[in-house]
């Protein structure tokens, strides 16, 4: 892909061109009667200049609109008996010649060069053959070379994208893989905790009544004490099978887990917040889960898209009543709404556990806000 002009460059090219143009035409010598056309030449030029990022993609269409203004540059500023153009017109050919290598493939940007050495050569009659030669090759070589390496730097920022996008995904799946082993790991020992101990701590609790039962009674508060102590020993084992067999947790821990990891890896920038208690919100385990999905699918976005690798995150709970959190990063140019796989997953999400997801483009920065109805302490418990 040919690459287009930054914003910047087009910006300054066009500050160049009003100067040589208007030194050129305020230096002239026309009469009365050529000045107008010279001024409505340099018009034609400039109305050619601002359609050509219009055309971007239009091989065959550019290629015309580039050598159109090399034809226009040449009729404009050929030599005339009250007007002697200096040897500043051949930079006018020269950057008209460098901002085809932007947009045409190599052969039409080789038509572009030639024509503009074989006009340039007529407007400038008093130019020496060999300066002549030599200006031709230099700027032929510069625009080729420039040209190639402009194709090798977007070849390798492609492939660097590539890369690491790819790199992204494998230590995602990594981490998907550790945490599923780990789980089933956990998992597997809870069971074993559960069939192992859990069993022999009831049979000790049977033997201690059948103990108590036979035992004479002075003896009986002490094995009362003992049964008291088996009965917490297997509650607490229980516990510890639940919390074994449950999942790990996702949510706000997770969320700040991640924030720290990108920013140790220096990916991303992030502006983090807290509002109103957020840290200590009542959310359910379905929607601290949610809120860490959507936090992070929000974060790979800002890094895909996002103008700047800068985010600011926002986690709000007023009045202990409602969750909020909010994501943004700068975008340039206007933000169009387009909802991808990740996207419609982080909405269908947000839903399924009882939360609304608003995702909300702007001119300069791109939104995503999400909000929960806090559960009571009745409903947590």
């Amino acid at each position: 892909m040919i690459r287009t002009l930054e914003k910047h460059q087009y910006w300054i090219w066009l500050l160049i061109l009003f100067l040589l143009w208007g030194r050129l035409l305020l230096s002239a010598e026309a009469s009365l009667l050529e000045m107008p056309w010279r001024i409505i030449g340099a018009s034609l030029f400039y109305t050619v200049f601002f359609l050509v990022p219009v055309c971007k993609g239009k091989d065959n269409l550019l290629l015309i609109l580039f050598l159109t203004k090399i034809l226009l540059l040449t009729f404009t500023l050929w030599e005339g008996e009250a007007f002697t153009p200096d040897h500043s017109v051949l930079l006018l050919y020269i950057i008209t010649a460098g901002a085809a290598t932007f947009y045409l493939k190599e052969l039409h940007t080789l038509a572009v060069g030639f024509l503009a050495g074989f006009c340039g050569y007529f407007v400038v009659p008093d130019m020496d053959v060999l300066l002549f030669v030599i200006y031709v090759s230099v700027t032929a070589m510069a625009l080729f070379l420039y040209q190639r390496t402009s194709k090798k730097e977007e070849e390798l920022r492609h492939r660097g994208e590539a890369l690491f996008s790819e790199y992204r995904k494998m230590k995602r799946d990594l981490v998907s893989g550790e945490k599923a082993v780990r789980q089933q790991e956990r998992t597997q020992i809870a069971r074993e905790i559960h069939d192992a101990v859990g069993h022999k701590l009831t049979a000790l609790l049977m033997q201690l009544e059948v103990f108590r039962m036979k035992s004479s009674p002075e003896v009986n508060q002490d094995v009362e004490t003992l049964k008291q102590l088996a009965r917490e020993s297997l509650e607490e084992t229980r516990n510890a099978v639940k919390t074994l067999k449950q999942e790990e947790s996702g949510g706000l821990p997770a969320v700040i887990q991640l924030i720290r990891k990108l920013e140790a890896e220096s990916l991303i920038r992030i502006q983090f917040t807290v509002r109103h208690g957020a840290l200590t919100a009542a959310l359910s385990n379905a929607q601290a889960i949610a809120v860490y999905r959507a936090v992070q699918e929000a974060l790979t976005n800002a890094m895909k898209h996002g103008s700047e690798r800068e985010v600011k995150i926002t986690l709000e709970a007023p009045g202990k009543a409602v969750f909020r959190f909010e994501v943004e990063n700068p975008v340039q140019g206007k933000a169009s709404l387009h909802k991808g796989f990740g996207l419609k997953s982080m909405q269908e999400r947000m839903e399924a556990a009882g939360g609304k997801l608003e995702i909300t483009p702007y001119p300069d920065k791109y939104i995503i806000r999400g909000s929960f109805t806090l559960m009571t302490k009745e409903e947590s418990i």
